[in-house]
């Protein structure tokens, strides 16, 4: 299993009520994705940087689902190219259940 942080640049013009919008309207998208186990979306305003940590069964995957089409979302949404992140996760520890 591997983590992937995705992290990119936001708009300083953006406030958190857009961003967390923008982060409901997509994550539809990532409920949908048959290879994907876990997503927990980033917000720092003051570093003014967004994104995501995503669990997944390879670097493969997590590759092939942030191709083209989202490098294409991310500019158009957020006016930035995102930065990827990869690492091995041997181990996970999940305390409490995880709510909507």
């Amino acid at each position: 299993m591997i983590t992937e942080i995705v992290t990119f640049e936001i708009n300083k013009d953006m406030g958190r009520e857009r961003v967390v919008a923008l982060f409901e309207q997509s994550a539809e998208i990532w409920r949908a994705h048959p290879k994907l186990h876990r997503k927990n979306y980033l917000y720092d305003p003051k570093a003014g940087i967004a994104g995501g940590v995503y669990t997944w069964d390879s670097v493969a995957d997590a590759q092939e689902a942030h191709g083209e089409a989202f490098l294409v979302r991310v500019a158009e949404t957020f006016g930035s190219t995102p930065r990827f992140q990869y690492f091995e996760t041997p181990v996970v520890v999940q305390n409490r259940p995880v709510s909507d």
